[in-house]
This record gives structure tokens, C-alpha cells and sequence, in this order.
């Protein structure tokens, strides 16, 4: 018990070297985890939960500075890519891309709509929109979506797209389209046929993304987008039909087919972007914080940041987000109507209530650079709040991590509030 207590106060005072307060990315005070993060390819930035407003303000205020003072050239986010897309359309000002960016925002129908459809986002449009507008087509920042939910929202948008190109991809669509049809837009089913049944509509997609595959490198300048965008709606399809058929037989699989999906998604966009390229990627802490750092590498589990990590190396610069109290939005259970909820005090020990008892300011920890400490061997809880929450069964919702392996930065908000969804009725507990 003495020694615990010993390891306890030793990490306290860790912690209190290395915090800073943190009064957002405006602040002076961020001037050096901006000179760190802009001298990477890939900046990272996490969150602990889908439905919390400081998270969503402050990746907008950091990417804003990463673009317009050390050229990062595009964001990629944890969403779909054909609504994602109507919203980079939008932001570099294409015709037919909607009057503002609500209307945009309209494309996000999939639960849970609110990660994207949310006034903090609809900021970030508008200001990109007025960013790009007097630039050359070369220079606008885009906003694209690497997830592979999206299976037949990206069949429909292949479709729509080659079927005023007739040919031989228009045909090959339509047979990974007429594939996946008897399963009535029920991905479980048709994760189940294939898996359990071998009805897998593997070989048409995989024929159907070799036919797209790097054909923007040959169009029109004008239509280059688009053609691009048609390759990733197949890459997506692919990584859909790979991640339900995975999920039936294992959950960890299908986590690392994910994963690895957001990567290849990735890596094409910095070739599509061109050499010196540079992303700003959004997605949630257990994304972009190295697995290897967490419970996650015992079950066999990679992620984003690992990968990146893996390949690049310090070309890499990921920043994890927290929080000790206050409120989120989040569902009782997938498909469920969304609910303002309590997000309570975290829990004695949590990484998120040491930074909290060593005082209640927004605090800035940088990791990068710091000299060898206990940080780097303890091992704590760090909450995590997915879609899905159940603010009484917080013991659950800690990830046991190695935080500065996990991250090279840490942002901790002490308290927040719920993130802004756009045109639905909020339920608040």
C-alpha cells in the first residue's frame, strides 16, 4: 500500500512539471505544441468522445492554425466518404454544392449523424469555404471522411456517378451492386451470408475498385476530383464488404480491418494531394492513440496511430483529448434517439482525475521531447465515451495506457459540455 502511494504522489508531481495551462490554440502558450505538430505529415487529433463540444472547437481552432501557418493541405475525418464529400464539394466552392454549409451538412443521415451535423462544424465549413475561395484548384483544403461504414451510400454514389460514363466501370458496378442487393441494405445479413455461407461479394468489389484504381492520375483537370472520389467510394465498398463479413466471425479482426481501411484511405489522399503533402486527421482517442500503448495490443489490435507510427515514424504527431466532468451527447444503445447526458467526475486514480487533482485549469501536457519519467512506465485509466454511453457504468469506459507512449501530447479539458447536433430534438437527461 506504501509503495502504491509512493508511485501515486511521484506521478502527481510528474504531472505538475509537465502541465501547462491551456488556454486554447489562439494562446500564446500553444506556440510550442504548434511547432511540434506542424513539423509532421500526419497530425493526429483525438477525442475521448463523439459528442463533446470542446473537443470539435478546439481540432477546428489547431487545424486552422496548421493550415494557414504551416500548409497542412486537407482534414480526414472518422465519417463516411460520399457525405463527407458533398461537404469538401461545398468547401471549395463547386457548383451545385449547396447554398450553405447546412445544406451540406444534409448528406449526414447514417446514426450517429450528430458527429458531423453539428454547429461546430458547420464553423469550420464556412470558414474553409472563405479560406479556399480566392485560391487555385490546387491550393483549396479539402474535408474528406476514411471510414467504410458507407457501403451502399458509396454504390449509390459510383452508380449516379458512372452511369453518365458508360462503359466497362459502369458495368462492373452494377454487377458488385446487383451482389450485394438480395441483402437489402442489411449489412449484419449480409456479413452473415458471407461469412457463414461463403456468399461473398469479395471478387466483384476487388474487380470493381482495379478498374478505378488511379484513373484520376489520367483525367481532366476539372472532372480530376470526382474521378478520384469514384476510386474511393470503391475502396470503401471493398473495406465495408471485407469489415461485416470479419465482424461475424471476430470483433477484434474487424476493428484491425478498419483501421487499416482508414489508413489505405489515408495514404491515397497524400498521393492524390501530391508530394510535401500534409493531412490533419480527426478521429476518436482510441483511433489515433498508439494500440501498443493500451489493453487494446493483448487482443491482437492495431489502430490508426499505430500504423502511422509504424510506417512514418515522427512524421507522426498525435494529441489525445480528455475530460473530468460535465456533459456529452450519446445514445443508450445504436440507433437510439440522442440524449444530452451527464458525463460524471472521473473515476479516483483515472488519468483524467490525476490532472484534475493537481488543479482544475484546462491543462496542455507535451510528451514530445520530455525527459524519462514514470510516465512513461505506469500504467492508468483513461475514460473513453463512445456513441453508445451509459454514464452509470463508468468502470467500463477506462483504457489502460501508457499515456506518453499513447500520445505525443495531451489536451485535458476539466470541464465541458455537449456538442451542438443540428436539426434534431435532443432528449436531455
Amino acid at each position: 500500500m506504501e509503495g502504491a502511494v509512493e508511485v501515486e504522489n511521484e506521478v502527481l508531481e510528474e504531472i505538475r512539471k509537465l502541465a501547462q495551462p491551456y488556454h486554447g490554440a489562439d494562446d500564446a502558450g500553444s506556440s510550442a505544441l504548434l511547432q511540434q505538430a506542424g513539423q509532421a505529415d500526419f497530425v493526429l487529433l483525438g477525442e475521448a468522445s463523439h459528442g463533446t463540444s470542446q473537443f470539435y472547437t478546439d481540432r477546428a481552432a489547431l487545424s486552422k492554425r496548421l493550415i494557414t501557418e504551416y500548409g497542412f493541405r486537407f482534414i480526414a475525418v472518422e465519417g463516411d466518404w460520399p457525405a463527407c464529400y458533398t461537404l469538401n464539394r461545398y468547401v471549395k466552392g463547386y457548383e451545385d454544392a449547396g447554398a450553405s454549409a447546412r445544406d451540406a451538412l444534409r448528406d449526414f443521415e447514417r446514426w450517429p449523424s450528430w458527429m458531423w451535423a453539428n454547429r461546430e462544424i458547420v464553423e469550420l465549413a464556412e470558414w474553409l469555404r472563405d479560406y479556399n475561395k480566392d485560391k487555385p484548384e490546387a491550393d483549396k483544403v479539402g474535408f474528406y471522411g476514411i471510414d467504410m461504414y458507407s457501403l451502399w451510400e458509396s454504390m449509390e454514389s459510383l452508380l449516379g456517378y458512372l452511369e453518365a460514363k458508360p462503359g466497362a466501370d459502369l458495368e462492373a458496378a452494377k454487377r458488385a451492386f446487383e451482389c450485394f442487393e438480395p441483402h437489402g441494405r442489411d449489412e449484419q445479413r449480409y456479413g452473415a451470408s458471407s461469412a457463414l455461407f461463403g456468399e461473398s461479394c469479395e471478387e466483384e468489389v476487388i474487380a470493381l475498385l482495379r478498374k478505378l484504381q488511379d484513373k484520376w492520375q489520367h483525367a481532366d483537370r476539372n472532372d480530376r476530383e470526382d474521378v478520384f472520389s469514384a476510386e474511393m467510394n470503391a475502396l470503401a465498398v471493398a473495406g465495408a464488404e471485407s469489415y461485416y463479413t470479419t465482424m461475424i466471425r471476430h470483433d477484434a479482426d474487424s476493428w484491425n480491418v478498419r483501421d487499416r481501411h482508414m489508413v489505405s484511405a489515408l495514404e491515397r489522399l497524400m498521393t492524390f494531394h501530391g508530394e510535401g503533402a500534409r493531412v490533419v486527421v480527426w478521429e476518436h482517442n482510441t483511433h489515433i492513440g498508439d494500440a501498443r500503448a493500451t489493453d487494446m495490443a493483448e487482443d491482437g489490435m492495431v489502430n490508426v496511430g499505430q500504423l502511422l507510427r509504424e510506417k512514418y515514424g515522427d512524421k507522426v504527431f498525435a494529441i489525445g483529448y480528455g475530460t473530468y466532468t460535465g456533459t456529452v451527447i450519446a445514445g443508450r444503445s445504436w440507433g437510439m434517439e440522442l440524449e444530452v447526458m451527464p458525463v460524471p467526475r472521473a473515476m479516483a486514480n483515472s488519468w483524467e482525475e490525476l490532472l484534475h487533482r493537481v488543479s482544475s485549469a484546462d491543462k496542455l501536457l507535451l510528451f514530445r521531447g520530455a525527459e524519462p519519467s514514470i510516465l512513461d512506465e505506469v500504467t492508468v485509466g483513461h475514460r473513453a465515451i463512445g456513441v453508445v454511453y451509459h454514464p452509470e457504468r463508468e468502470r467500463g469506459n477506462y483504457v489502460p495506457s501508457v499515456m506518453t507512449q499513447r500520445y505525443d501530447a495531451f489536451i485535458c479539458f476539466d470541464e465541458t459540455t455537449a456538442l451542438s447536433p443540428l436539426s434534431r430534438e435532443v432528449v436531455h437527461m
